[in-house]
């Protein structure tokens, strides 16, 4: 895709996230990888007010072009896309049951099989640090290792795809998983599933889908 049409679809994005109810007003932010950097969603800016050329360009070294500033959080989604080659868009929000998990520091665990699609057995919750620091970006991708999505300590949630679309669909699917863990806990807590089974869906869901 060419960065315009880029641009386009990180604008197309960050609306639907207002839209699906995964993100309140301006809060959360959205990337893409292109050549030399990244594009992603500026400062303070509410999603109804995004136009394409309000997307900041920022360059691997943390500098940017333009009058508007990237999102505080930009040293997270440089520093995914520099220590995991295959991360091409990154999605951040603040969902009502992830979060409501991330601000009792608890992390999704193998409860239900589809926690697998974040790439393990469990969606691991990262340390809390101040927003927009380099310490919330270095706890964020340790609780990635091995993951495409974690919760952030009092904060939200990461996740990263192949794509914008993966990497949304990632995000929506974390909030559902949280809130059906949020659920389970009210019936005492659920069955949760072993690290053979696990193992076994792990492999299975490698392969799934067209």
């Amino acid at each position: 895709m060419s960065e315009a049409s880029l641009r386009r679809a990180v604008v197309i994005a960050a609306r639907s996230i207002n839209d699906v109810g995964l993100n309140p007003g301006k809060a959360g932010n959205v990337s893409v990888r292109v050549r030399g950097g990244f594009l992603i969603t500026p400062s303070g800016v509410a999603y109804g007010r995004l136009r394409p050329e309000r997307i900041v360009r920022m360059r691997m070294r943390g500098d940017y072009e333009g009058r508007l500033k990237p999102s505080s959080e930009w040293r997270i989604h440089r520093d995914i896309y520099a220590r995991r080659k295959e991360a091409r868009a990154i999605v951040h929000v603040h969902s009502p049951y992830a979060t409501a998990l991330a601000c009792a520091r608890r992390g999704i665990p193998a409860f239900h099989y589809m926690v697998a699609v974040a790439g393990g057995d469990s969606i691991r919750c990262a340390r809390y640090a101040t927003f927009g620091t380099q310490r919330l970006s270095d706890n964020a991708l340790a609780a990635l290792e091995g993951r495409r999505a974690c919760l952030l300590a009092n904060h939200g949630v990461v996740a990263f795809g192949a794509d914008l679309e993966a990497a949304f669909a990632l995000a929506v699917e974390v909030e559902f998983l949280a809130m059906q863990y949020c659920l389970s806990l009210q019936f005492g807590g659920p069955s949760r599933l072993g690290a053979a089974e696990m193992q076994r869906v792990l492999r299975k869901i490698q392969s799934y889908g067209q």
